[in-house]
């Protein structure tokens, strides 16, 4: 299939700013940027977390969509613009989690599968039993895991009444989050998903960027409920005049990991970036070249601009990174706010040999294991709450030092690692990062870049900015964080770290 923008329109006003829709796993929010990339308005909305059953993971689709509205009308609102202040529209968006949808009217036909959702793990072991996985690996970059859409959509098919029957029919359509909210801003006109997030559903041709029919036949999934595939940056639709007063131009769109290493302005071979959201996704630029990714790592597209190739990018993901944090607030009670975390941590010079494994929905890269469960080792008596806060901050630092760890057999070594969103903020944490990875950690002054790159990606569609170079110009240091640990201090706590989560693999049966 040939990349497409469809319903292209020219921006409706005077178009100073750019509106960033940021659709995450735990909250909506949008922030509007001006031409310096500089945030001037942004707001947000929590989204509420459903957990039906152990290992399940549910959103509701109508509150992600009116979160995200909401968020839009406040932003505008408190910046005091309207639909004719705004360039462009860019979307960006919490990955793989799965929506289905009647097409004629709009309404979901439940709730959405998260990203995070483990109830597909058996299908996943079937289709490894039949000798696929090595085969949908090379066709996708990806494992054969839960964590992706395929079997999410598989599992709604035939769990909804007639959802197959009718998505044969072409009466249904399947998205993503950036599909779904598309659909929902041009009022079901436009059904669309960009490359970036096409390749998260383990569906797509990674060479050929295109839906591929063998993948189709092994998921069980028919082509007629997928969605249109188009570049990350180009003008897609145009919203809906009833939302913003007038129409917009939809002009970027990105998974949320792609569009935060496209705002780090991460552009050239070899540089990478790591963010600190729920989980934590270490994101490594590659090119134009697709290559097979080593061991417990993912190859994906990182986004397509209007002219050239696809660019490429080296992933591992961690499930739980600043989550370990919620858990600590709502889960033990340990602190009142997420941001209390670093004081409380910080007052244990270390964590005395307790060791936190927060496998709450098993271990993502490099281990792949949706069996493993979470563990709190290495307590005596002695250990207390600003223990155990410190063991979760190392937690989320020691998951990335693996990931990169693994990447550097894969690629040249990293000289520098950027950072981003809210966990990022955590100093005690980034210089444990630090620390760990024996490089620096650089923290830029603007750490929603998520938001940012999808304004970057609409902004070059339509002009408001001329090039890679110019985002790259407007990119700003905030802080480094140097090392301070020697070869041996790394070594002997990841030593420690490898032991506790060995006892975490394998423990449901």
């Amino acid at each position: 299939m040939e990349l497409a923008m469809s319903g292209a329109r020219e921006p409706a006003g005077e178009g100073k700013y750019i509106l960033a829709l940021d659709q995450g796993t735990t909250s909506s929010r949008a922030i509007i940027f001006d031409r310096q990339a500089r945030p001037v308005s942004m707001a947000r909305r929590e989204l509420r977390q459903i957990y039906p059953q152990p290992g399940w993971v549910e959103h509701d689709p109508e509150e992600i969509w009116e979160t995200q509205l909401g968020c839009a009308g406040e932003a505008l609102e408190r910046a005091r613009l309207g639909a004719r202040d705004l360039a462009a529209v860019g979307i960006t968006n919490q990955r793989e989690t799965t929506i289905l949808w009647e097409r004629d009217s709009g309404r979901a036909l439940g709730n959405a599968i998260v990203w995070q959702d483990r109830r597909t793990a058996d299908q996943c072991a079937r289709l490894r039993e039949q000798g696929l996985e090595d085969e949908i690996r090379r066709r996708t970059g990806l494992v054969l895991d839960p964590y992706f859409s395929a079997t999410k959509l598989a599992w709604l098919l035939d769990h909804v009444p007639h959802a197959r029957l009718r998505a044969e029919r072409g009466e249904l359509a399947f998205g993503t989050v950036d599909t779904w909210l598309i659909a929902k801003l041009t009022r079901g006109a436009v059904h669309a998903t960009d490359v970036s997030n096409a390749s998260r559903t383990q569906l797509l041709d990674l060479q050929r960027l295109d839906w591929d029919e063998q993948l189709l036949d092994w998921f069980r999934i028919p082509r007629a409920v997928l969605p249109q595939i188009v570049a990350s940056s180009g003008v897609v639709a145009a919203t809906h005049p009833d939302w913003f007063g007038d129409a917009v131009a939809i002009a970027g769109v990105a998974g949320d990991q792609q569009a935060a290493t496209f705002g780090q302005a991460c552009f050239a071979p070899g540089m990478a970036k790591n963010t600190y959201g729920t989980g934590c996704f270490l994101l490594l630029q590659l090119g134009s070249e697709a290559r097979a990714p080593g061991k417990g790592l993912l190859a994906t597209v990182g986004w397509r601009l209007p002219s050239g190739p696809a660019s490429y990018l080296l992933e591992g993901s961690v499930f739980v990174g600043g989550a370990v944090v919620q858990w600590l607030r709502d889960g033990l009670g340990l602190i009142q706010t997420a941001a209390q975390v670093e004081e409380l941590a910080a007052q244990a010079p270390t964590s005395a040999g307790v060791v936190l494994v927060p496998a709450f929905a098993g271990l993502g890269a490099p281990y792949w294991d949706p069996n493993a469960r979470g563990a709190l080792l290495g307590l005596t008596r002695g250990s207390d709450r600003t223990h155990i806060a410190r063991a979760a901050l190392e937690s989320i630092a020691l998951q990335s030092t693996e990931l990169l760890q693994a990447m550097n057999a894969d690629a040249a070594a990293l000289t520098q690692l950027r950072v981003d969103g809210g966990a990022a903020r955590n100093n005690l944490l980034m210089q444990m990062q630090a620390d760990l990875l024996g490089v620096p950690v650089v923290r830029p002054q603007c750490t929603e870049t998520t938001a940012l790159g999808a304004a970057f990606l609409a902004g070059l569609a339509v002009g408001f900015w001329q090039d890679t170079a110019e985002l790259d110009s407007l990119w700003c240091i905030d802080r480094v964080f140097d090392p301070s640990w020697d070869a041996d201090q790394r070594e002997s706590m990841l030593h420690t770290w490898r032991r506790a989560v060995a006892r975490t693999r394998d423990w449901v049966q």
